[in-house]
């Protein structure tokens, strides 16, 4: 392990890949390194989630959600071109199925078009016509979302990185440190580094080590776990694009969607309820410090007490698969019980303020020499090339 460098990133998802990239492209001769506690990069909310290229239909106009992603597709589709990294842009449909949904579905029209983002009104027909399989009282189409596989894509930036020069640690956790005048220290398990300046995209440990570095920051990271299953028993062409529900504004996540996968085949979720452990996959994974600090925060009882309703529905659909299905056969019908095989879950970072808000943006805190990611949920992954051109410009604007 080197004893110094000139700009360290905690943290090798494929936000903290794509800082290093933008970094290294401006200064080709400095040292930079990237610490990662796993084995190998991209272990978690990288790998571990829907795939697809959003678009940018569902932000508000003038967040850096909706900044960041009407970059990032373009981005994303130029890198995945440029390196020989399959894509599809099959383009999504969010299904309405009752008048409530179908008046929300116009709020959600406006908002995309306010976005400046490619979107077109179906009538119930037209929707059975592009999808006999999904029934539907009318549906919006955004035909620039897509599908990847984003762990491919955060392992061809590692290679580029190293191939670069820059050093890869792995199975190097950060513990804490300390910002000096003019330096930043990461105590590991290898040892300690000093950095001219450091970055950390922690994702789920996002404000343990912003607070550990002196970061003012008024959140904590709450973990949910999202259930999967992919779909067996059905052709090939069950859907040619991807079904979302139209969200409701009274729940904070965007419900069960049908997906395709750049594999083949086709996967539903996900879920959204509350993890067992920050890296808790399985529903019965714990770890004390993990819930504890989950429990004990203010933010989250506020938090579930406006979305009571909400949280209980997502606990009992994934307890009960039949309860999951019908979430599923709301807008496909013809998919039963049967057909649901189980499929890797994910776990969400998400930042939750002191008052139980969601912090539905993605935020950043600084010191002198740090900046810290402190919420990045999706897109994320679709936004991550602009977002670490953003990350690289505050950091060196700092000085």
């Amino acid at each position: 392990m080197p004893q110094t460098t000139d700009f360290a990133i905690t943290g090798g998802g494929i936000v903290g890949l794509a800082t290093a990239l933008d970094l290294q492209s401006r200064h080709p001769t400095a040292r930079i390194t990237l610490l990662e506690k796993e084995p190998r990069p991209a272990l978690h909310q990288t790998g571990r989630n829907s795939g697809v290229i959003h678009a940018g239909v569902y932000y508000a106009p003038g967040s850096l959600k909706a900044r960041f992603c009407a970059l990032g597709v373009q981005a994303s589709h130029d890198f995945c071109a440029e390196h020989g990294i399959p894509t599809q842009n099959c383009g999504k449909l969010i299904v309405a199925t009752n008048e409530a949904e179908l008046t929300r579905m116009a709020t959600l029209e406006s908002r995309a078009r306010a976005n400046g983002i490619k979107i077109e009104r179906l009538s119930a027909k037209e929707a059975q016509t592009l999808e006999p399989n999904i029934s539907s009282t009318g549906a919006l189409l955004s035909p620039t979302t897509g599908i990847v596989d984003f762990g491919l894509v955060a392992q061809k930036m590692a290679e580029i990185f190293t191939s670069r020069g820059g050093d890869i640690l792995l199975n190097t956790r950060v513990t804490g440190g300390n910002e000096a005048p003019q330096s930043v220290t990461l105590h590991t398990g290898q040892g300690t580094l000093s950095a001219g300046k450091a970055v950390f995209c922690a994702g789920l440990h996002a404000d343990r080590l912003a607070r550990s570095f002196g970061a003012d920051i008024a959140f904590r990271i709450i973990p949910f776990r999202g259930d999967y299953f992919a779909i067996k028993n059905q052709p090939d062409d069950l859907v040619q694009h991807l079904i979302y529900p139209v969200p409701d504004p009274e729940r904070p996540f965007l419900g069960v969607h049908l997906t395709r996968k750049m594999n083949g085949g086709f996967t539903v979720g996900p879920s959204a309820v509350l993890a067992g452990a920050r890296e808790g996959y399985g529903k019965f994974n714990l770890n004390a410090a993990d819930l504890a600090s989950a429990l004990t925060y203010p933010g989250f009882w506020k938090l579930l007490a406006k979305n009571a309703a909400s949280a209980v529905d997502e606990l009992s659909a994934s307890l009960l698969k039949s309860l999951y299905l019908k979430k599923v056969q709301k807008y496909c019908p013809r998919i039963t019980l049967d057909d649901l095989a189980p499929y890797k879950s994910g776990v969400r970072a998400q930042a939750v303020a002191e008052n139980g808000k969601i912090i539905d943006d993605f935020l950043f805190a600084q010191t002198r020499h740090s900046l810290h990611v402190c919420n990045a949920p999706s897109p994320a992954a679709t936004s991550a090339i602009p977002i670490g051109r953003y990350i690289a410009d505050q950091l060196l604007d700092a000085g």
